[in-house]
């Protein structure tokens, strides 16, 4: 585990900041590829993917900071853009990334849901890799295991500043390897006839059953809203009754004209109409 991987001068190269680029580029190019095999609006994938990246980094930093930290960042305001300290919230990146993605694919005349669905294993990749980098940085840490099994993290992570050399459940090992499922899941969905949305609503509900679940392990914050439930629990909770809304939807609208993805005849038939 090291957080700091070379030095070119006094500038330090860290693993967080290149194992989380390298996760939005694989996206990218995942997209690229599902969009590609689709054999719809792959041309528009690179552009999209750098504005939602985008997006998605402020996204994360920003919910991290007003609902989970906002204790500390509201007395160290100069730190809020301290990224490589920890603190980004998948949630909020996944968030403001999908706002902006709505934005591009209507400015551009893409179908939102059908983009969305073509989309979603993509996203849910680039998370499973984002964990790599928390990780490597000893943030999205686990609470103490009480054993000697878990995660001992160096002095110089937050993990070890806040629970020194106990052992700490992997949270974010397992959430990146449970993430893999549901990559896996959601290729396996969209071979079947589905309603349109419905692959992306699908994959809203199973991250946020898996983190919703995980969030019980996590030691990384622990205050509890309206005594009940973390921030994360909440916010995966109502992601959870959203999309299963969207999902029973997407699928009732379409029941007379399913949809089916079928990548070898789609990428023939796109050569024909010189795509």
């Amino acid at each position: 585990m090291h957080q700091y991987l070379f030095y070119i001068g006094g500038f330090p190269i860290r693993s967080y900041g290149l194992v989380l680029s390298l996760s939005i580029i694989l996206a990218v190019g995942v997209g690229y590829f599902l969009a590609k095999q689709d054999g719809r609006w792959h041309g528009y994938i690179v552009d999209m993917g750098i504005y939602c990246g985008m997006a998605g980094i402020v996204g994360a930093r920003l919910w991290d900071v007003f609902f989970f930290d906002w204790d500390y960042y509201g007395n160290h305001i100069t730190e809020i853009f301290n990224v490589w300290q920890g603190g980004m919230a998948i949630q909020g990146g996944v968030f403001l990334g999908t706002i902006v993605g709505i934005i591009y694919a209507r400015k551009h005349n893409i179908d939102v849901l059908a983009m969305a669905d073509i989309l979603a294993p993509a996203i849910i990749l680039g998370q499973a890799i984002g964990r790599c980098a928390n990780l490597l940085n000893g943030d999205a840490f686990g609470t103490p295991t009480g054993t000697g099994y878990g995660i001992v993290y160096p002095v110089t992570t937050l993990a070890h500043h806040v629970y020194g050399n106990q052992p700490l459940w992997p949270a974010e090992i397992w959430e990146g390897q449970l993430d893999i499922v549901i990559f896996a899941l959601l290729l396996i969905f969209r071979s079947f006839k589905h309603g349109r949305g419905q692959a992306f609503t699908l994959y809203v509900m199973l991250y946020s059953v898996v983190r919703f679940f995980l969030e019980f392990l996590r030691g990384d914050y622990s205050e509890l809203v309206f005594g009940l439930c973390t921030s994360a629990q909440m916010t995966s909770g109502i992601a959870f009754i959203l999309a299963l809304a969207g999902f029973i939807y997407c699928g009732w609208r379409d029941r007379d004209k399913k949809n089916i993805v079928e990548p070898v005849k789609l990428k023939k038939a796109s050569r024909k109409k010189g795509k």
